[in-house]
């Protein structure tokens, strides 16, 4: 399945930033790789192998990123009815067994555990979205039924 086209206006900044970073990365990179193949034998050569892998890593994310972007549909403003979940909604939400968690419903691309932003393509996501309070949500998880209690959500 293809990942969701959408990113919050903060996620769409996060990754330009990224790919400037990557691209000056490189030019560092580069510069290393010839000081380092200029040293001679390659084929025993640590920081010579080191670099070409670090490039590689480096080109694959940028093309990655010059490929992604402009595919991606930017979400900035809250939807007219604040009172349901769709995409960029923080949702708060209760388990079964009480305790509570907050969530951020982002673009793939944005993913972050720490922050608890959650992916538009997850199973709890994709059940969360048009619900409002109070609703019940059940997803299954790896066999097991897990239910949820939507307790708040907000836009900004």
């Amino acid at each position: 399945m293809a990942s969701s086209p959408y990113v919050t206006a903060e996620g769409y900044a996060l990754l330009n930033q990224e790919l400037t970073e990557r691209w000056a990365r490189r030019r560092d990179v580069v510069k290393a790789l010839s000081a380092a193949a200029a040293e001679g034998d390659r084929s025993e050569n640590a920081e010579y192998i080191y670099r070409k892998k670090e490039l590689r890593e480096i080109d694959r994310r940028i093309r990655y990123l010059q490929k992604r972007l402009p595919d991606l549909k930017v979400v900035d403003q809250a939807p007219d009815n604040q009172s349901q979940i769709f995409f960029a909604a923080w949702v708060t939400v209760e388990t079964e067994a009480g305790d509570e968690k907050e969530y951020r419903i982002v673009g793939p691309d944005e993913i972050d555990a720490s922050k608890g932003y959650i992916s538009i393509d997850s199973p709890l996501a994709r059940q969360l979205l048009g619900k409002t309070l109070d609703d019940e949500v059940v997803i299954e998880v790896a066999g097991q039924k897990k239910i949820y209690f939507v307790l708040a959500i907000r836009y900004s």
